[in-house]
C-alpha cells in the first residue's frame, strides 16, 4: 500500500508526470524510433513545468494582491483553497484517496474504450483532488472498504469522461478543431459561459478584433496591455490599503515599485503559461494518435484550463476582472442572505475567470467574455457556499473547494446520502 499511495499521491498525481507518460505511451504505440520517444516525451514534461512555473509566478503575484485586499478593508468569511482542503481529507482517508485515483484512471481508460466520450482526463491534480473529495464524501455516506473505493472509482472515472464530454462542444469553438479537450473540474462554469455568450453575445464581435487607433496601438498587444492592467489594479489597492499594510508584503521596497513591479511579475506569469501550452499541444496531439489507434479508438486528450488561454488572450483578462467582480457582489449578497460568506480568492478567479472568458467569447465575443466571467465568479461563490455545510459533517468547516464542480458533486452527493441515513 505505502508504494501504491506513493505511486498514485507523489507521482501520478503530477501533471508533468502523468502527460509525459501519456506521449510516451502514444509514440510506443506508434512505433517511433528512439529519438523521438524520447525528445517526444521530455518535451511535453518541460512544456507542463514550464507552464507550472508560469502560473507559479501569477499565484505569487496574486496571493500578495489578495493579502493586501483583506487586511486593508478587514474581510473575514472563508476563501476557497482545493489544496487546504484535500489535505484535511487525506488525514483521515488517504489510502482510500489514493486507491480511487488509481483505479478512477482505470476506469477513465474503460469508459473512453466502451462509450462514445473518448477523453482521457490528463489533470492530475484535479483527479487528485476529485479522488479525496469523493472518497470523503462517500466514507461520511456510511461507505467504507471495498465498497467505498468500488463507488468512488467508478464515479472518478464517470466525471473524467463526462465532463469533457460536455464541454467539446463549446472547446471546439474555442480551438476551431477537435483536437483536444477541457480537463479542468469548472466545466459547469465554462459551459454556463459559453450559454450565457450564446444567448447575450455576438461571437462576431470577439474580443481579439477590438479596434484601437493607432495612438493606442500598442495596447494591441495582449503582453503589454495585461501589464498595464495589473500594474493599474495594484497600485490602486496598494494606495487604497497604505504603504504601512502594503510593506508588509513589499518589504523594504517602496510600496509604488512594489505594485508596478507585481503587476508586471502577472504579466510575465502569463506570457510563460502560453509559451508552455504551446510546447505541449505541438507534442502531445501526435503523440495521441497513438493511443487513438491501439487503446482508445478516437482518443481525445483532456488537458488544464490555461490550454485555452491562447486562444484569446485579451478574453483571458476580461474574463479574470469579471469574474472577480462577480465574486465581490455575490460576498455583499451572500452577507445579506446569511449564508457563509466567501471571499473570492484572486488565484481561482483567474484561473477558472479567464478560461470563462474565453469560452463565452467563442460564443458571445466581448459581451460573452465579460458576461460569462462575471456568472463563473457568481457560481465560484454560491456554490462553495452551499458545499460548506456538507463539508462541516466532515469537520472542515473553516475551508471548502473553489472549482464548480468539486462543489456540485459534493452537494449531490450529500443530498443522496442523506436520504439513506
Amino acid at each position: 500500500m505505502g508504494f501504491f499511495e506513493f505511486l498514485m499521491n507523489e507521482v501520478l498525481s503530477i501533471p508533468e508526470v502523468l502527460v509525459g507518460l501519456m506521449v510516451l505511451i502514444g509514440l510506443v504505440a506508434q512505433r517511433a524510433i528512439v529519438s523521438k520517444v524520447l525528445t517526444g516525451t521530455l518535451k511535453s514534461v518541460i512544456g507542463f513545468v514550464i507552464l507550472g512555473a508560469g502560473a507559479g509566478v501569477i499565484i505569487g503575484s496574486l496571493d500578495s494582491l489578495g493579502g493586501i485586499i483583506e487586511e486593508a478593508f478587514q474581510i473575514q468569511g472563508v476563501v476557497p483553497n482545493n489544496e487546504a482542503v484535500v489535505a484535511l481529507a487525506q488525514q483521515m482517508f488517504g489510502a482510500e484517496t489514493a486507491l480511487i485515483m488509481g483505479f478512477g484512471f482505470v476506469a477513465n481508460i474503460l469508459f473512453a474504450r466502451i462509450t462514445s466520450w473518448k477523453y482521457i482526463f490528463l489533470t492530475g491534480h484535479h483527479t487528485f483532488f476529485m479522488a479525496a473529495l469523493l472518497s470523503a464524501v462517500l466514507g461520511t455516506a456510511g461507505l467504507s472498504g471495498f465498497w467505498l473505493v468500488f463507488i468512488g472509482s467508478l464515479l472518478l472515472g464517470f466525471l473524467m469522461v463526462i465532463m469533457p464530454a460536455l464541454g467539446q462542444p463549446f472547446m471546439r469553438q474555442v480551438t476551431g478543431n477537435d483536437q483536444v479537450a477541457i480537463g479542468h473540474f469548472s466545466t459547469f462554469g465554462y459551459i454556463s459561459a459559453g450559454l450565457v455568450g450564446k444567448w447575450f453575445g455576438n461571437k462576431e464581435k470577439s474580443t481579439e478584433d477590438i479596434k484601437i487607433s493607432d495612438r493606442w496601438a500598442f495596447i494591441k498587444d495582449s503582453l503589454v496591455s495585461t501589464a498595464l492592467t495589473m500594474v493599474a489594479i495594484f497600485i490602486i489597492i496598494a494606495v487604497l490599503a497604505g504603504s504601512d499594510i502594503v510593506s508588509n508584503y513589499s518589504g523594504d521596497q517602496n510600496y509604488l515599485m512594489f505594485s508596478i513591479m507585481q503587476g508586471i511579475t502577472f504579466a510575465a506569469g502569463l506570457s510563460i503559461i502560453l509559451l508552455g501550452v504551446r510546447m505541449i499541444l505541438n507534442e502531445i496531439v501526435p503523440a495521441f494518435k497513438g493511443i487513438a489507434d491501439k487503446i482508445v479508438p478516437g482518443a481525445k486528450p483532456a488537458l488544464d484550463v490555461p490550454i485555452v488561454y491562447p486562444y484569446a488572450p485579451t478574453a483571458v483578462m476580461i474574463g479574470f476582472l469579471f469574474s472577480f467582480a462577480g465574486g465581490l457582489i455575490s460576498m455583499a449578497v451572500l452577507g445579506v442572505l446569511a449564508l457563509p460568506l466567501i471571499i473570492p480568492g484572486l488565484v481561482p478567479h483567474f484561473f477558472t475567470g479567464a478560461g470563462a472568458g474565453v469560452f463565452g467569447n467563442a460564443t458571445g465575443g466581448r459581451l460573452g467574455a465579460a458576461l460569462g466571467g462575471f456568472v463563473n465568479g457568481v457560481f465560484i461563490s454560491f456554490i462553495p457556499a452551499f458545499l460548506l455545510p456538507v463539508l462541516g459533517d466532515l469537520g472542515f468547516a473553516s475551508t471548502t473547494f473553489g472549482d464548480t464542480d468539486f462543489g456540485i458533486v459534493g452537494i449531490l452527493i450529500g443530498i443522496f446520502a442523506s436520504f439513506f441515513q
